[in-house]
């Protein structure tokens, strides 16, 4: 049988099980959406921005596990992808963005409203690929999402001209796909896993790291496993959080230039660090030469081109961390920690992670929504508020954290957090956002509202651009350079110093949000977190935005300074 392109678009999203499209139209992709009108089996989710839009695709796939899916128009419809294919490319996050194209005839004429998006994508992204023929559509597709979704999953661009949707052709869709050339690691070698189990044996001092690579290959269960079994202490970088209970014993904390004291101190002192699933960048190693220098380092990871590209290691192991785990925990046995593991815990006791006990803190406010949200999916924003909620957020197998780690990408937590409330519709879903941050994406409150999203947005306004506000603080001698929210131009160009003088902030987040059909309520008072939380939990079909109204000058701490050693920590605020 014949049919159009668009036709076997939505075949081929049907046989990949995807029942949720975020979708944005345009004239390039018109026939696409043509093809999608009126199909019961997939649901088209319509953002208020193509940013918003895959955004909200990247939150849907990270706490869903599934595939996330976008369809956007040419041009800025496809430029507009660009920082979240990023976003979700570097935290391994499997997505498939389809963009509309001009016709093949002007691809490469300076036609109306054409970029090349898969040149523009191809160093940010897993694969990207235009459809330059009809008979080759099927089998594309098909490679996109299988590409997507193994090996370590990431980001597949396709690039969809419109004489390409329009073009009749068969309607089979292949059920499997070979690619020559790619082919997914599936096993485990059993000589390094050997070698791996021997080195940890003898040590007296191990650690575990755990990177969001564990989390990304579901493997949370085994590796408490592995952790319990070992009695090896657990330290996690920023997306590796949650693999182990936080509350759990032998959970020390994060690593990097805002990790826990009792974390850090443990990486420079121990003498087997067996890593997991993570990329060892500059946030988490501090400066590079002297990180974790005592220590036989041991590095499993999916991705060869990861290890030993930062940080040298002694051990590598090429594999799926599941896989992995599993293979460790056939032969792993208990190791005699006592004495190392009560040397952590009074690290922890000596410099606890811990905020200024007066006044309304985020460390307060987190705490309420540890309390309050038993079970719960929290996304992030990025800066400070995202730090915090990684200092203090409690998370265990009914808790999950949507961050965006690699990129560090502002205007994030909204819109992934709508994503992730459109896959879990039972599922409480919390935003932590900085006033920032909400700015950057908050057109997606339309969006919530009209989907019936009743998502709690938690803002901490403290009117800065807060964690540049701090490296000016701490590294710039106080100079304030363009981090001031509440500027106005008739404000002095070198103020320093926030007065009850300075001008109101703008916009008011409760008018605006009751201005979209949101609830809206403002805290400034202790007292007022856990009633204004859960007055947002009980809330049904809309947002609740609670703007806390934090010190403007409040740190995030410990923190390394810049070009220094995990060992060079500044554990407290001049003013604490």
């Amino acid at each position: 049988m014949l049919i159009t392109g668009a036709e076997l678009f939505v075949k081929a999203l049907k046989a990949e099980q995807v029942n949720t499209l975020f979708a944005y139209p345009g004239g390039q992709a018109i026939d696409l959406f043509n093809a999608l009108y009126g199909e019961n089996d997939i649901d088209v989710i319509l953002p208020r921005h193509e940013q918003g839009l895959v955004h909200a695709a990247d939150g849907y796939a990270r706490s869903t596990g599934k595939v996330g899916v976008c369809l956007v128009t040419s041009g800025p419809g496809a430029t507009n992808l660009v920082t979240g294919i990023a976003t979700a490319n570097y935290d391994s996050v499997p997505l498939v963005c389809f963009t509309g194209q001009v016709p093949t005839g002007l691809i490469g004429n300076d036609a109306f409203q054409e970029v090349d998006i898969v040149g523009i994508t191809r160093s940010i992204c897993k694969y990207a690929v235009t459809v330059r023929n009809r008979d080759e559509l099927a089998a594309t597709i098909k490679k996109a999402f299988y590409i997507a979704r193994t090996g370590k999953p990431g980001v597949v661009v396709v690039d969809l001209p419109k004489d390409i949707q329009r073009e009749y052709g068969s309607d089979e869709y292949p059920e499997k796909i070979e690619i020559r050339g790619y082919k997914p690691k599936l096993s485990v070698h059993a000589g390094q896993i050997k070698k791996a189990l021997e080195t940890l044996n003898n040590a007296k001092k191990p650690v575990f790291l755990i990177g969001g690579g564990v989390n990304i290959s579901h493997a949370q269960s085994e590796m408490l496993k592995l952790a319990e079994l070992t009695g090896v202490p657990v330290i996690t970088t920023i997306m590796g959080k949650g693999v182990i209970p936080t509350t759990h014993d032998l959970y020390i904390g994060n690593i990097g230039i805002h990790g826990s004291y009792a974390a850090n101190t443990a990486i420079s002192n121990c003498d087997v660090l067996f890593s997991i699933g993570t990329r060892f960048n500059d946030r988490i190693t501090g400066k590079m030469g002297h990180f974790a220098t005592h220590a036989t380092i041991i590095h499993v990871d999916i991705d060869s081109a990861s290890i030993s590209r930062n940080i040298e290691v002694d051990i590598p192991i090429v594999a799926d961390a599941k896989l992995a785990i599993s293979a460790l925990l056939e032969k792993a046995q208990a190791l005699n920690t006592g004495d190392w593991l009560a040397q952590i815990d009074r690290w922890k006791k000596q410099y606890p992670l811990s905020m200024k006990a007066t006044g309304m803190t985020p460390e307060k406010i987190i705490r309420q929504i540890n309390k309050i949200f038993e079970s719960a999916i929290i996304a992030t924003d990025v800066g400070q508020n995202q730090l915090w909620a990684t200092q203090f957020l409690e998370l265990s197998g009914k808790k999950q954290m949507l961050t965006s780690g690699g990129l560090g990408t502002m205007g994030y937590g909204f819109p992934a957090a709508i994503g992730a409330k459109i896959g879990n519709p039972s599922q409480d879903v919390i935003v932590i956002s900085g006033d920032g941050g909400m700015q950057m994406n908050i057109q997606e409150m339309a969006t919530a509202i009209c989907y019936e999203l009743p998502i709690t947005i938690c803002i901490f306004n403290n009117g800065y651009l807060g964690n540049v506000r701090q490296w000016q603080e701490m590294f710039f001698d106080k100079r304030y350079s363009s981090t001031c929210m509440r500027y106005r131009k008739s404000c002095i160009n070198s103020c320093n110093s926030p007065t009850e003088c300075c001008p109101p902030y703008t916009p008011d987040f409760i008018k605006l949000a009751e201005s979209y059909g949101a609830k809206g309520i403002r805290v400034s008072e202790e007292s007022e977190i856990s009633v204004a939380l859960k007055t947002a939990k009980d809330t049904l079909k809309v947002p609740t935005v609670i703007e806390f109204i934090i010190e403007r000058e409040e740190n995030v701490m410990p923190i390394v300074p810049p070009g220094n050693s995990l060992e060079d920590m500044i554990l407290e605020s001049e003013d604490n």
